[in-house]
């Protein structure tokens, strides 16, 4: 099959609702691709995502309606190598009208090739046009309403903040030293000829995904997470032989952390609401060497009907996900502001139940992978203005981590980090 065919076939699979990592990661397993081809196809499918706005924007300049899905998405590949990568533009426009003629004949061809070469006379004008207009939003693809609200909170920094949900992230994993060594695992780096770009005490962001293929991945010696995520476990600071529990945490990295960083003691209360990622927890955790960890399929709401206090409770709540963008692009296309003010709701109704159970002198995260205020400090100081048993409580952040503290001491891994995703992050402590 052609490689373009394979980028096509993976759009049409995502617009029928799979999340993009996990749909990816599916068919290299399934699909034997050499380096090369597993980089073209990674690129030009998150890049039609991440640019989706942009794309369809100049597909409907340019005609009228196209009932054949596979035909617009062939457009979306080709638009998208002339704009943003360093193709060989007649090399574009050749394949495309030659997919095209093989696929729907002749006619068709001549229709593709002459879309194409109206957009390459055409392209510099139209972005220039779309800046003249500020219309940002159609020029980094999001949303209106995204849009807007990230210009409100960020004022002259809209389009710095813009352009950085448009990196193309790093592979990052972390060691699980519950099974394995930093040392063992820089060793194995070097022997596959492997960069490591930045690291994070046990998380590793490193320049090749063939990590994932190795079977110090498959015995579970090294899981993929992001520095951001293992932050929010390790500022909980476990220690040996507490009770903890984890809120909302399929598919259990975070959990993992807590375990390792309480070597295998105490006892872990892991929560989810559905049946089917408490199994996914489950498997994770035995591929891990984790055997301090009791799953449970319980809303994090009902958490203080359990009649159970805990030493430190994270609470890493269900989000709107804006600040894994670079991951999971396609996050922009299925959320609006009432998605957005709903799951604000939530946040604090699961921070206020939890919060009960937690015992005097213990301490809380909570914590979000998005950066919006409504979801992070506005929900922070509506609960602080509530429940003034609570203290906030200093945390320190690596040095080469970047962003910037809120008004109550929460910290937000901002636009201006390149590597990790963005993640807010918040201790508390009851005082009394």
């Amino acid at each position: 099959m052609n490689i373009k065919q394979r980028v096509i076939s993976l759009l049409d699979e995502l617009e029928k609702g799979k999340y993009s990592n996990i749909l990816l990661n599916e068919y290299f397993h399934k699909n034997l691709l050499n380096k090369s081809e597993r980089g073209f196809i990674t690129e030009v499918f998150y890049g039609v995502i991440r640019n989706n706005i942009f794309l369809e924007y100049q597909i409907e300049k340019r005609t009228k309606t196209i009932k054949k899905n596979w035909l617009k998405n062939l457009l979306k590949i080709s638009f998208y190598q002339i704009s943003f990568m360093k193709s060989d533009y007649k090399g574009v426009v050749w394949e495309a009208t030659e997919l095209a003629k093989k696929k729907y004949g002749i006619q068709v061809g001549r229709f593709i090739n002459g879309v194409i070469r109206g957009y390459l006379r055409d392209k510099e004008n139209e972005i220039n046009e779309l800046r003249d207009k500020k219309r940002l939003d159609i020029l980094y693809s999001y949303p209106k309403w995204f849009y807007e609200m990230i210009s409100e909170e960020y004022k002259e920094k809209t389009e710095i903040f813009l352009k950085s949900l448009k990196k193309i992230p790093c592979m990052s994993v972390r060691v699980n030293r519950l099974k394995y060594s930093c040392d063992e695992f820089e060793e194995l780096l070097k022997k596959m000829k492997i960069k490591i770009i930045k690291r994070i005490d046990t998380i590793y962001y490193i320049d090749s995904g063939v990590i994932l293929y190795t079977d110090e991945f498959k015995d579970g010696k090294i899981v993929v997470q992001d520095g951001a995520s293992y932050l929010a476990g390790k500022l909980l600071n476990p220690k040996e032989n507490e009770v903890i529990v984890d809120c909302c945490s399929a598919p259990g990295s975070k959990t993992a952390v807590l375990a390792e960083l309480m070597k295998n003691t105490g006892k872990i209360y892991s929560l989810d609401i559905h049946e089917h990622k408490i199994k996914l927890i489950d498997e994770n955790m035995k591929k891990l060497g984790v055997s301090n960890v009791l799953t449970k399929k319980l809303d994090a709401r009902n958490l203080k009907e359990q009649g159970i206090k805990f030493d430190k409770i994270l609470v890493d709540v269900p989000c709107s996900g804006f600040g894994v963008l670079r991951k999971k692009p396609e996050a922009l296309y299925n959320k609006d502001i009432t998605n957005v003010e709903e799951l604000a709701n939530l946040q604090l109704e699961i921070l206020e139940s939890v919060s009960e159970c937690l015992k005097i002198g213990g301490e809380l995260i909570y914590s979000t992978c998005t950066i919006f205020k409504k979801e992070n400090t506005d929900n922070i100081e509506k609960f602080l203005n509530k429940n003034k048993n609570f203290s906030v409580i200093k945390i320190e952040i690596p040095e080469n981590i970047s962003g910037q503290f809120d008004r109550f001491g929460g910290f937000l891994i901002d636009f201006t980090e390149d590597i990790l995703d963005n993640f807010y992050i918040i201790k508390l402590r009851k005082d009394f």
